[in-house]
Protein backbone atom coordinates (compact mmCIF):
# COMPACT_ATOMS: atom_id res chain seq x y z
CA UNK A 1 0.00 0.00 0.00
CA UNK A 2 0.94 3.34 -0.36
CA UNK A 3 1.82 6.23 2.36
CA UNK A 4 -0.51 8.71 2.83
CA UNK A 5 1.59 11.41 0.96
CA UNK A 6 2.26 9.01 -2.37
CA UNK A 7 -1.32 8.09 -2.71
CA UNK A 8 -2.14 12.14 -2.37
CA UNK A 9 0.09 13.00 -5.03
CA UNK A 10 -1.01 9.97 -7.50
CA UNK A 11 -5.06 10.95 -6.93
CA UNK A 12 -3.89 14.54 -8.03
CA UNK A 13 -1.44 13.21 -11.09
CA UNK A 14 -4.61 11.02 -11.77
CA UNK A 15 -6.81 14.23 -12.25
CA UNK A 16 -4.65 16.70 -13.62
CA UNK A 17 -4.55 14.38 -16.43
CA UNK A 18 -8.45 14.81 -17.67
CA UNK A 19 -10.70 17.44 -18.77
CA UNK A 20 -13.95 17.11 -17.89
CA UNK A 21 -17.59 18.39 -19.17
CA UNK A 22 -20.39 19.02 -16.57
CA UNK A 23 -24.58 18.40 -17.54
CA UNK A 24 -26.25 21.81 -17.25
CA UNK A 25 -25.72 25.79 -16.67
CA UNK A 26 -24.66 25.46 -13.05
CA UNK A 27 -22.87 22.49 -10.91
CA UNK A 28 -25.11 20.18 -9.30
CA UNK A 29 -24.42 19.18 -5.56
CA UNK A 30 -23.05 15.68 -6.65
CA UNK A 31 -20.96 17.34 -9.97
CA UNK A 32 -19.49 19.82 -6.77
CA UNK A 33 -18.89 16.55 -5.02
CA UNK A 34 -17.26 14.49 -7.96
CA UNK A 35 -15.27 17.70 -9.43
CA UNK A 36 -13.62 18.16 -6.40
CA UNK A 37 -12.88 14.23 -5.57
CA UNK A 38 -11.18 14.11 -9.55
CA UNK A 39 -9.54 17.46 -9.23
CA UNK A 40 -9.30 17.74 -12.93
CA UNK A 41 -7.15 19.41 -15.57
CA UNK A 42 -9.91 21.64 -16.51
CA UNK A 43 -12.95 21.77 -17.92
CA UNK A 44 -15.05 22.13 -21.37
CA UNK A 45 -18.10 23.58 -21.35
CA UNK A 46 -20.68 23.15 -24.59
CA UNK A 47 -23.79 24.71 -25.85
CA UNK A 48 -26.04 22.89 -23.32
CA UNK A 49 -23.96 24.65 -20.65
CA UNK A 50 -24.31 28.39 -22.27
CA UNK A 51 -26.98 30.72 -22.24
CA UNK A 52 -25.39 34.18 -21.63
CA UNK A 53 -21.44 35.34 -20.58
CA UNK A 54 -22.21 36.39 -17.25
CA UNK A 55 -23.62 32.49 -16.66
CA UNK A 56 -20.74 30.63 -18.40
CA UNK A 57 -18.35 32.63 -16.48
CA UNK A 58 -20.03 32.02 -12.71
CA UNK A 59 -20.17 28.37 -14.27
CA UNK A 60 -16.35 28.14 -14.78
CA UNK A 61 -15.21 30.31 -11.87
CA UNK A 62 -16.73 27.92 -9.22
CA UNK A 63 -15.86 24.78 -11.75
CA UNK A 64 -12.21 25.57 -11.85
CA UNK A 65 -12.16 26.95 -8.25
CA UNK A 66 -12.47 22.87 -7.98
CA UNK A 67 -9.65 22.20 -10.35
CA UNK A 68 -6.10 21.64 -10.45
CA UNK A 69 -4.35 25.12 -10.54
CA UNK A 70 -3.98 26.76 -13.95
CA UNK A 71 -6.93 24.97 -15.17
CA UNK A 72 -8.50 24.85 -19.16
CA UNK A 73 -11.29 26.44 -19.59
CA UNK A 74 -11.96 24.96 -22.82
CA UNK A 75 -14.60 25.68 -25.59
CA UNK A 76 -14.82 24.50 -29.30
CA UNK A 77 -15.34 27.69 -31.58
CA UNK A 78 -14.11 26.86 -34.89
CA UNK A 79 -16.95 29.06 -36.31
CA UNK A 80 -19.58 27.19 -39.11
CA UNK A 81 -21.08 24.15 -38.01
CA UNK A 82 -19.03 23.62 -34.55
CA UNK A 83 -19.39 27.24 -32.66
CA UNK A 84 -20.61 26.54 -29.16
CA UNK A 85 -21.09 30.14 -28.75
CA UNK A 86 -23.26 30.63 -31.82
CA UNK A 87 -26.81 31.58 -30.02
CA UNK A 88 -25.50 33.39 -26.99
CA UNK A 89 -23.22 35.85 -29.49
CA UNK A 90 -23.29 35.05 -32.72
CA UNK A 91 -22.68 33.14 -35.74
CA UNK A 92 -18.94 32.87 -36.92
CA UNK A 93 -17.83 32.46 -40.11
CA UNK A 94 -16.61 28.42 -40.81
CA UNK A 95 -12.77 28.16 -41.63
CA UNK A 96 -13.40 26.72 -45.37
CA UNK A 97 -15.70 29.64 -45.77
CA UNK A 98 -12.59 31.37 -44.51
CA UNK A 99 -9.96 29.64 -46.87
CA UNK A 100 -12.28 29.92 -49.76
CA UNK A 101 -12.85 33.69 -49.50
CA UNK A 102 -8.57 34.00 -48.59
CA UNK A 103 -7.72 31.58 -52.18
CA UNK A 104 -10.65 33.82 -54.53
CA UNK A 105 -8.83 36.83 -53.46
CA UNK A 106 -5.20 35.76 -54.23
CA UNK A 107 -2.96 37.64 -57.04
CA UNK A 108 0.11 36.26 -58.04
CA UNK A 109 0.34 34.41 -54.61
CA UNK A 110 -0.77 37.22 -52.61
CA UNK A 111 -4.12 37.82 -51.20
CA UNK A 112 -5.71 41.23 -52.71
CA UNK A 113 -8.62 42.58 -50.97
CA UNK A 114 -11.36 44.51 -52.96
CA UNK A 115 -11.41 48.05 -51.35
CA UNK A 116 -14.89 49.31 -50.13
CA UNK A 117 -15.54 53.19 -50.74
CA UNK A 118 -14.58 55.30 -48.00
CA UNK A 119 -18.86 55.61 -47.75
CA UNK A 120 -19.67 52.29 -48.41
CA UNK A 121 -16.75 51.04 -45.56
CA UNK A 122 -18.23 53.89 -42.88
CA UNK A 123 -21.73 52.57 -43.37
CA UNK A 124 -21.06 48.97 -42.87
CA UNK A 125 -18.02 49.31 -40.67
CA UNK A 126 -16.38 46.31 -42.97
CA UNK A 127 -13.25 46.32 -41.49
CA UNK A 128 -11.24 43.62 -39.68
CA UNK A 129 -9.91 44.05 -36.23
CA UNK A 130 -6.19 44.54 -37.97
CA UNK A 131 -7.15 47.01 -40.46
CA UNK A 132 -8.91 47.48 -43.58
CA UNK A 133 -10.80 45.86 -45.69
CA UNK A 134 -8.16 46.05 -48.54
CA UNK A 135 -5.09 45.12 -46.40
CA UNK A 136 -6.55 42.70 -43.73
CA UNK A 137 -5.66 39.07 -43.11
CA UNK A 138 -8.51 37.09 -43.26
CA UNK A 139 -7.28 33.86 -41.00
CA UNK A 140 -6.20 35.94 -38.51
CA UNK A 141 -9.28 38.24 -38.04
CA UNK A 142 -11.11 34.97 -37.72
CA UNK A 143 -8.85 33.77 -35.16
CA UNK A 144 -8.91 37.45 -33.40
CA UNK A 145 -12.80 37.72 -33.15
CA UNK A 146 -13.08 33.94 -32.16
CA UNK A 147 -10.36 34.74 -29.28
CA UNK A 148 -12.48 38.27 -28.43
CA UNK A 149 -15.41 35.65 -28.29
CA UNK A 150 -14.30 32.98 -26.36
CA UNK A 151 -12.39 35.73 -23.69
CA UNK A 152 -15.98 37.21 -23.22
CA UNK A 153 -16.99 34.29 -21.80
CA UNK A 154 -14.51 33.35 -19.55
CA UNK A 155 -12.79 30.67 -20.95
CA UNK A 156 -8.87 30.81 -21.89
CA UNK A 157 -8.64 28.28 -24.76
CA UNK A 158 -10.58 26.95 -27.90
CA UNK A 159 -10.17 23.60 -29.40
CA UNK A 160 -9.53 24.54 -32.96
CA UNK A 161 -7.95 25.75 -35.60
CA UNK A 162 -9.06 22.29 -37.46
CA UNK A 163 -5.63 21.26 -39.49
CA UNK A 164 -7.03 18.56 -41.38
CA UNK A 165 -7.25 18.63 -45.53
CA UNK A 166 -10.22 19.09 -46.99
CA UNK A 167 -10.60 16.27 -49.45
CA UNK A 168 -13.39 14.91 -51.42
CA UNK A 169 -12.99 11.64 -49.32
CA UNK A 170 -13.92 13.74 -45.89
CA UNK A 171 -16.23 15.99 -47.12
CA UNK A 172 -19.54 14.58 -46.12
CA UNK A 173 -18.39 13.69 -42.62
CA UNK A 174 -16.28 17.07 -42.42
CA UNK A 175 -18.28 19.63 -44.21
CA UNK A 176 -16.88 22.93 -43.80
CA UNK A 177 -14.70 22.78 -41.10
CA UNK A 178 -11.40 21.99 -43.01
CA UNK A 179 -9.56 25.82 -44.36
CA UNK A 180 -8.67 24.03 -47.50
CA UNK A 181 -7.21 21.15 -50.00
CA UNK A 182 -3.75 21.26 -49.52
CA UNK A 183 -1.50 21.16 -47.08
CA UNK A 184 -0.23 25.02 -48.09
CA UNK A 185 -3.69 26.36 -47.80
CA UNK A 186 -4.00 24.56 -44.27
CA UNK A 187 -0.75 26.39 -43.13
CA UNK A 188 -1.74 29.33 -44.14
CA UNK A 189 -4.82 29.36 -42.53
CA UNK A 190 -3.61 27.94 -39.07
CA UNK A 191 -0.84 30.33 -38.67
CA UNK A 192 -2.95 33.70 -38.95
CA UNK A 193 -5.67 31.90 -37.27
CA UNK A 194 -3.48 30.71 -34.00
CA UNK A 195 -1.55 34.86 -34.60
CA UNK A 196 -5.10 35.61 -34.09
CA UNK A 197 -5.87 33.68 -31.13
CA UNK A 198 -2.95 34.72 -29.46
CA UNK A 199 -3.25 38.35 -30.07
CA UNK A 200 -5.98 37.96 -27.53
CA UNK A 201 -4.33 35.64 -24.93
CA UNK A 202 -6.36 32.19 -26.14
CA UNK A 203 -4.90 29.03 -26.74
CA UNK A 204 -5.45 27.38 -29.73
CA UNK A 205 -5.47 23.65 -29.99
CA UNK A 206 -4.68 21.83 -33.83
CA UNK A 207 -6.98 19.05 -34.43
CA UNK A 208 -7.00 15.95 -35.28
CA UNK A 209 -3.51 14.85 -35.76
CA UNK A 210 -2.27 12.77 -38.00
CA UNK A 211 -5.16 14.28 -40.40
CA UNK A 212 -8.61 13.26 -40.88
CA UNK A 213 -8.50 14.54 -44.55
CA UNK A 214 -9.03 11.02 -45.72
CA UNK A 215 -11.80 9.42 -43.48
CA UNK A 216 -15.11 8.49 -44.60
CA UNK A 217 -16.61 7.63 -41.19
CA UNK A 218 -17.63 9.85 -38.00
CA UNK A 219 -15.58 9.28 -35.22
CA UNK A 220 -18.33 10.28 -33.08
CA UNK A 221 -19.80 7.21 -34.15
CA UNK A 222 -17.45 4.30 -35.55
CA UNK A 223 -13.30 4.17 -35.84
CA UNK A 224 -12.40 5.32 -39.56
CA UNK A 225 -9.57 3.44 -40.60
CA UNK A 226 -7.75 5.52 -43.30
CA UNK A 227 -6.18 3.71 -45.98
CA UNK A 228 -3.53 6.58 -47.07
CA UNK A 229 0.19 5.41 -46.95
CA UNK A 230 2.71 6.85 -44.76
CA UNK A 231 4.69 8.40 -47.69
CA UNK A 232 1.01 10.09 -47.89
CA UNK A 233 0.56 11.27 -44.63
CA UNK A 234 3.75 12.83 -44.48
CA UNK A 235 3.53 14.42 -47.89
CA UNK A 236 0.27 16.04 -46.94
CA UNK A 237 -1.60 15.85 -43.76
CA UNK A 238 1.36 15.78 -41.23
CA UNK A 239 2.99 19.15 -42.94
CA UNK A 240 0.01 21.33 -41.13
CA UNK A 241 1.52 19.86 -37.93
CA UNK A 242 5.19 19.66 -38.67
CA UNK A 243 4.76 23.75 -40.09
CA UNK A 244 3.03 25.00 -37.10
CA UNK A 245 4.54 23.40 -34.47
CA UNK A 246 5.55 25.91 -32.44
CA UNK A 247 2.79 27.92 -33.07
CA UNK A 248 0.62 25.36 -31.23
CA UNK A 249 0.20 25.27 -27.59
CA UNK A 250 -1.89 22.11 -28.01
CA UNK A 251 -2.40 19.40 -30.52
CA UNK A 252 -5.71 17.05 -30.39
CA UNK A 253 -4.98 13.29 -31.61
CA UNK A 254 -8.21 11.82 -33.09
CA UNK A 255 -9.37 8.37 -32.70
CA UNK A 256 -8.91 7.31 -36.54
CA UNK A 257 -6.70 4.40 -37.38
CA UNK A 258 -4.32 4.09 -40.32
CA UNK A 259 -3.70 0.26 -41.14
CA UNK A 260 -1.11 1.16 -44.14
CA UNK A 261 1.43 2.68 -41.98
CA UNK A 262 2.99 1.47 -38.85
CA UNK A 263 0.46 2.85 -36.92
CA UNK A 264 -1.50 -0.35 -37.53
CA UNK A 265 -5.18 -1.04 -36.86
CA UNK A 266 -5.03 0.96 -33.24
CA UNK A 267 -6.75 4.25 -33.06
CA UNK A 268 -4.01 6.98 -33.16
CA UNK A 269 -5.53 8.79 -29.82
CA UNK A 270 -3.89 5.53 -27.98
CA UNK A 271 -1.17 4.71 -30.50
CA UNK A 272 2.85 5.17 -28.94
CA UNK A 273 3.54 5.23 -32.76
CA UNK A 274 1.93 8.82 -34.07
CA UNK A 275 2.27 10.00 -30.84
CA UNK A 276 5.42 9.54 -28.91
CA UNK A 277 7.53 8.51 -32.20
CA UNK A 278 5.97 10.60 -34.68
CA UNK A 279 4.38 14.15 -33.14
CA UNK A 280 7.24 13.91 -30.30
CA UNK A 281 10.22 12.50 -31.35
CA UNK A 282 10.27 13.29 -35.22
CA UNK A 283 8.49 16.54 -35.10
CA UNK A 284 9.95 17.32 -32.51
CA UNK A 285 6.32 19.25 -30.39
CA UNK A 286 6.98 20.42 -27.23
CA UNK A 287 3.27 21.51 -26.62
CA UNK A 288 0.38 19.47 -24.58
CA UNK A 289 -0.71 16.60 -26.35
CA UNK A 290 -4.80 16.38 -26.20
CA UNK A 291 -6.77 13.47 -26.76
CA UNK A 292 -10.18 13.83 -28.61
CA UNK A 293 -13.07 12.91 -26.51
CA UNK A 294 -12.78 9.66 -25.23
CA UNK A 295 -16.51 8.93 -24.60
CA UNK A 296 -16.77 8.68 -28.68
CA UNK A 297 -17.34 5.41 -30.62
CA UNK A 298 -13.76 5.43 -32.09
CA UNK A 299 -12.34 4.71 -28.94
CA UNK A 300 -14.84 2.88 -27.13
CA UNK A 301 -15.68 0.60 -29.80
CA UNK A 302 -12.16 -0.85 -29.97
CA UNK A 303 -11.98 -0.75 -25.68
CA UNK A 304 -13.49 0.56 -22.59
CA UNK A 305 -12.72 3.65 -21.13
CA UNK A 306 -10.36 2.10 -18.85
CA UNK A 307 -8.29 0.70 -20.90
CA UNK A 308 -8.15 3.47 -22.80
CA UNK A 309 -6.97 6.05 -20.72
CA UNK A 310 -4.46 3.91 -19.45
CA UNK A 311 -3.13 3.13 -22.85
CA UNK A 312 -3.26 6.96 -23.73
CA UNK A 313 -0.91 7.84 -21.36
CA UNK A 314 1.11 5.18 -22.07
CA UNK A 315 1.13 6.26 -25.28
CA UNK A 316 2.16 9.68 -24.68
CA UNK A 317 -0.99 11.73 -24.15
CA UNK A 318 -1.06 14.61 -21.93
CA UNK A 319 -4.46 15.57 -21.22
CA UNK A 320 -7.64 12.98 -21.88
CA UNK A 321 -11.49 14.56 -22.65
CA UNK A 322 -14.36 13.33 -21.17
CA UNK A 323 -16.88 15.30 -22.45
CA UNK A 324 -20.36 13.96 -21.17
CA UNK A 325 -20.51 11.01 -18.64
CA UNK A 326 -19.26 11.39 -14.72
CA UNK A 327 -19.77 7.46 -14.75
CA UNK A 328 -17.05 7.21 -17.19
CA UNK A 329 -14.93 10.21 -15.59
CA UNK A 330 -14.85 8.49 -12.19
CA UNK A 331 -14.51 5.03 -14.45
CA UNK A 332 -11.25 6.51 -16.00
CA UNK A 333 -9.92 8.20 -12.98
CA UNK A 334 -9.99 5.05 -10.99
CA UNK A 335 -8.22 2.50 -14.16
CA UNK A 336 -5.46 5.29 -13.41
CA UNK A 337 -5.06 4.99 -9.69
CA UNK A 338 -5.53 1.10 -9.74
CA UNK A 339 -3.15 1.12 -12.58
CA UNK A 340 -0.51 3.22 -10.67
CA UNK A 341 -0.93 0.98 -7.57
CA UNK A 342 -0.41 -2.11 -9.89
CA UNK A 343 2.61 -0.47 -11.88
CA UNK A 344 5.25 0.88 -10.92
CA UNK A 345 6.59 1.67 -14.47
CA UNK A 346 2.92 3.40 -14.80
CA UNK A 347 3.11 5.51 -11.51
CA UNK A 348 6.04 7.18 -12.40
CA UNK A 349 5.01 7.58 -15.83
CA UNK A 350 1.76 8.77 -14.62
CA UNK A 351 3.57 11.23 -12.01
CA UNK A 352 6.11 12.59 -13.95
CA UNK A 353 3.26 13.17 -16.72
CA UNK A 354 1.37 15.36 -14.38
CA UNK A 355 4.58 17.44 -13.41
CA UNK A 356 5.07 18.10 -16.65
CA UNK A 357 1.46 18.63 -17.52
CA UNK A 358 1.38 21.33 -14.43
CA UNK A 359 4.62 23.11 -15.74
CA UNK A 360 2.90 23.54 -19.12
CA UNK A 361 -0.52 25.00 -17.90
CA UNK A 362 0.88 27.38 -15.95
CA UNK A 363 3.10 28.69 -19.06
CA UNK A 364 -0.09 29.06 -20.70
CA UNK A 365 -2.62 30.38 -17.97
CA UNK A 366 -1.14 31.87 -15.27
CA UNK A 367 -2.72 34.97 -16.54
CA UNK A 368 -5.49 37.17 -15.08
CA UNK A 369 -9.11 35.96 -16.95
CA UNK A 370 -10.19 38.47 -19.36
CA UNK A 371 -12.78 40.88 -17.86
CA UNK A 372 -16.12 40.41 -18.50
CA UNK A 373 -17.46 42.91 -21.41
CA UNK A 374 -20.47 45.52 -21.07
CA UNK A 375 -22.88 46.04 -22.61
CA UNK A 376 -21.91 48.29 -25.22
CA UNK A 377 -18.50 46.48 -26.03
CA UNK A 378 -20.50 43.09 -26.01
CA UNK A 379 -23.07 44.42 -28.78
CA UNK A 380 -19.93 46.30 -30.95
CA UNK A 381 -18.91 42.27 -30.68
CA UNK A 382 -21.72 40.71 -31.92
CA UNK A 383 -22.11 43.36 -34.58
CA UNK A 384 -18.00 42.96 -35.68
CA UNK A 385 -18.87 39.48 -36.18
CA UNK A 386 -21.61 39.92 -38.37
CA UNK A 387 -19.74 42.27 -40.61
CA UNK A 388 -16.84 39.96 -40.73
CA UNK A 389 -19.06 37.08 -41.64
CA UNK A 390 -20.73 39.58 -44.48
CA UNK A 391 -16.69 40.42 -45.32
CA UNK A 392 -15.96 36.76 -46.00
CA UNK A 393 -19.00 36.60 -47.77
CA UNK A 394 -17.66 39.77 -50.17
CA UNK A 395 -14.71 38.23 -50.25
CA UNK A 396 -15.57 34.86 -52.12
CA UNK A 397 -18.04 36.68 -54.30
CA UNK A 398 -15.34 38.76 -55.64
CA UNK A 399 -12.96 36.42 -56.74
CA UNK A 400 -12.65 34.87 -60.09
CA UNK A 401 -15.04 32.47 -61.06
Amino acid sequence: MWGVGLALNIRFAAGELLVVGVSGTELTGLERAWVRLVRPAGIILFKRNIVNAGQTRELLREATGLCAQHSLRCVDVEGGTVDRLRDALAAMPSAQDVGRAMNALRVDGRPSFPALSPEKGRKNGARSLSGGLETSNLARTHGELVGRAVAAFGFNATLAPVLDLGLAESAAVMGTRAAAETAEGVVEYGRGFLAGLAAQGVAGCGKHFPGLGGGTLDSHLETPSIGRTMQEMSREDLVPFRALRDELPMVMVNHAAYPRTPGGVSPASVSAYWITTVLRKRMGYRGLIFSDDLEMGGILKCMPIEEAVVSAVRAGVDLMEICHSPELILRAYDALLGEAERSVSFRKMLLARARECSRKRKKLFAGKEARALSAGPFAALRKRIVEFGEQVALAQEAGPA
